[in-house]
């Protein structure tokens, strides 16, 4: 039998300690970290909160270096327990095919509309008919599993246009950016205010070789309207971000960057469907009607436009 290639370890733990054991883990497990709960929904800024006993593992690669990482990641956890107590990390040798299929169980390619097909980063594209967006599940911010960035593809796809420009407010991984892009698009504004965001971005856009078309940074609509950017308009503006900061936008001027025209469109989505008629009354108090209407279970997607 061969020797195992991948050492995984794990922890069940209250929701709250999710995310803190996760990047304690994270800086060990460098193929990226699994949170598997229950999730349930608020009516406010929440894309989903874990509930019940959380589940956080990742997977150590058994090299020269797995004792001296494995005693590094036992010492953090130690520290972290001394903060909040925590239980034993277990440990479990794992071959490498079993591997893949536990990353597999979680992350697998995602056809999207009729032309759209999201892609982890180590799987091969095996239907050529689908124009594959390659990203990295590890980095979060947006990895195509969740209805409301599957509701942001879907329209994206409707209403990108060959060499059209378009900003992308709070981009995340980046995959929206880069899925208009590999659709024609010619230049993607994508800015978020997180610099991890930022990060990822650069990196998915770099895998899926369209980094030359992707302008990324720190910022969201003032600092776009400023002009501290190339444009700061475009016939495509993007918004998966959550209902409450949406309606904060439009009061910061996010109407302001759809070019005029009546075939620029602009896309929000992370919005409850509770919530969308707050979204919807915002844009019409700034000029704009809502044109298609997308819902995935509790979540709506919209597309809006200038009135007539």
């Amino acid at each position: 039998m061969a020797d195992p290639r991948w050492l995984e370890v794990s922890l069940v733990v209250d929701g709250e300690l999710a995310e803190a054991v996760s990047d304690v883990i994270a800086r060990f497990a460098t193929n990226g970290v699994v949170v598997e709960s229950a999730v349930t929904y608020n009516e406010e800024e929440d894309e989903g909160t874990p509930v019940g006993p959380v589940r956080v593992y990742g997977y150590l690669p058994v090299d020269e270096r797995l004792e001296e990482n494995r005693q590094r990641l036992s010492e953090a956890l130690w520290y972290l327990g001394r903060i909040q107590p925590l239980p034993e990390a277990s440990y479990a040798p794992v071959m490498d095919e079993d591997w893949m299929s536990s990353w597999k169980q979680h992350y697998h390619p995602i056809p999207i509309g009729r032309r759209l097909l999201v892609l982890p980063a180590w799987i091969e594209q095996e239907d050529p008919r689908r124009v594959a967006v390659r990203i990295d599940p590890s980095m979060a911010f947006g990895t195509g599993t969740h209805p409301t960035t599957q509701l942001c593809l879907e329209l994206i796809e409707e209403y990108t246009r060959p060499e059209m420009e378009l900003i992308d407010v709070g981009c995340g991984s980046g995959i929206l950016s880069i899925a208009a892009l590999k659709l024609g698009a010619r230049h993607a504004l994508a800015v978020d205010i997180d610099t991890q965001a930022v990060r990822s971005t650069r990196e998915n856009a770099a895998a899926n070789q369209v980094l030359e078309r992707v302008e990324s940074g720190i910022g969201s609509v003032a600092e776009v309207l400023a002009g501290q950017f190339s444009i700061r308009q475009a016939p495509l503006v993007l918004a998966n971000i959550l209902a409450p900061v949406i309606v904060r936008l439009f009061e910061a001027g996010l109407a302001d960057l759809l070019a005029p025209g009546s075939e620029s469109v602009m896309v929000l989505s992370g919005i409850l469907d509770t919530q969308a008629g707050r979204v919807e009354e915002a844009a019409l108090q700034h000029g704009l009607v809502v044109s298609d209407r997308r819902q995935q279970l509790d979540w709506v997607a919209l597309a809006v436009k200038r009135k007539a």
